[in-house]
């Protein structure tokens, strides 16, 4: 996967009465990705949305869907979120007993796949995992909930993950979600980091195609 900066708003902080203008929206801007975070109240003391949604969303939208699913036994629904339309798929650390088996799944159903670390899972666990990943998604706040702030500690953790990337020679991006806005987002494309996921900052702001150019210019 090619690096440049890649901005991929959080369909969780749109308006979900105008879900369709919300996605026509981001086709307009200059975000590469839509991220869509998945959530059963078990996983994460919350409940998101689901399949549908997804189905829904991949018929309007004109970027790739960058799922994350925040889920208990995640491996049982990988083939159905490649169906509804999922470009890239990644599955919790914490969550998943069977990684490597996991991320064969996701490629073999044609989609990205990604490992997912909370905020204190280190890097360090991803030694055996890597060459076997494009993306790992890099957790800045705690999951579960949109708008909270962003965990500072996270940019040293994006550094040490560029740097093990680098010295094994992997194709990997690294994706950081949570708390990104005009100050972070700088610092941790400074720290290494390839894509930043972007929800209250995107969706709450006056000019949310304003807004996503701002972070990568």
């Amino acid at each position: 996967m090619e690096h440049h900066k890649i901005i991929a708003p959080s369909l969780l902080s749109a308006d979900f009465l105008n879900l369709e203008k919300e996605v026509r929206l981001i086709n307009e801007s200059r975000a590469e990705w839509l991220h869509l975070d998945i959530m059963d109240g078990r996983f994460v003391p919350n409940i998101s949305f689901g399949l549908p949604v997804v189905e829904a969303v991949h018929k309007v939208s004109d970027k790739l869907l960058d799922v994350h699913l925040m889920i208990e036994e995640p491996e049982k629904y990988i083939t159905a979120f490649g169906k509804a339309g999922a470009d890239l798929l990644s599955l919790h650390y914490e969550a998943t007993r069977h990684l490597h088996r996991a991320m064969q799944q996701i490629r073999d159903a044609g989609m990205k796949a990604g490992v997912v670390l909370n905020p204190a899972t280190p890097v360090e666990l991803l030694t055996d995992i890597l060459p076997y990943l494009d993306f790992v998604l890099l957790m800045s706040v705690n999951p579960g909930f949109g708008g909270q702030k962003f965990i500072p500690q996270i940019l040293k953790k994006t550094e040490r993950l560029s740097t093990m990337i680098k010295e094994g020679g992997y194709d990997v991006l690294i994706e950081v979600d949570g708390g990104v806005n005009a100050v972070t987002g700088p610092e941790l494309f400074a720290a290494g980091a390839d894509a930043l996921v972007a929800g209250s900052y995107v969706f709450g702001s006056e000019d949310p195609k304003a807004a996503i150019a701002l972070l990568l210019d």
